[in-house]
């Protein structure tokens, strides 16, 4: 059986900083691409930042420079480490995986976690 657990979210001050992580079991974790989606209270979900199973990464241009994803692959966890964060930063955060790359980038991971909870204050 196949789980993404998410861990890492919190309430911070705005400037503040954060490591998300998502830990996957039931899968191949080397061969998957990884990604951090979020989702803001009647917004629509939007992929935060992406790695390949190469390493290869990618982000949203707004969290660029503030953002980094990273992989262990003997703990089979990414992370994704958040500064400087912002009140628009707020939302709901997810991992997807999938062995395809182009199925994360468009949203259509085969597996996805039940996310957490970052809050921004101002």
């Amino acid at each position: 059986q196949v789980q993404l657990v998410e861990s890492g979210g919190d309430l911070v001050q705005a400037g503040g900083s954060l490591r998300l992580s998502c830990a996957a079991s039931g899968i191949i974790f080397s061969a998957n691409t990884l990604g951090w989606y979020r989702q803001a209270p009647g917004k629509q979900r939007e992929l935060v930042a992406i790695i390949t199973s190469s390493r290869s990464t990618d982000y949203l241009d707004s969290v660029k420079g503030r953002f980094t994803i990273s992989r262990d692959n003997a703990k089979a966890t990414v992370y994704l480490q958040m500064n400087s964060l912002k009140p628009e930063d707020t939302a709901v955060y997810y991992c997807a995986a999938d062995p395809i790359a182009t199925a994360v980038r468009t949203g259509r991971g085969r597996y996805w976690g039940q996310g957490t909870q970052v809050t921004v204050s101002s």
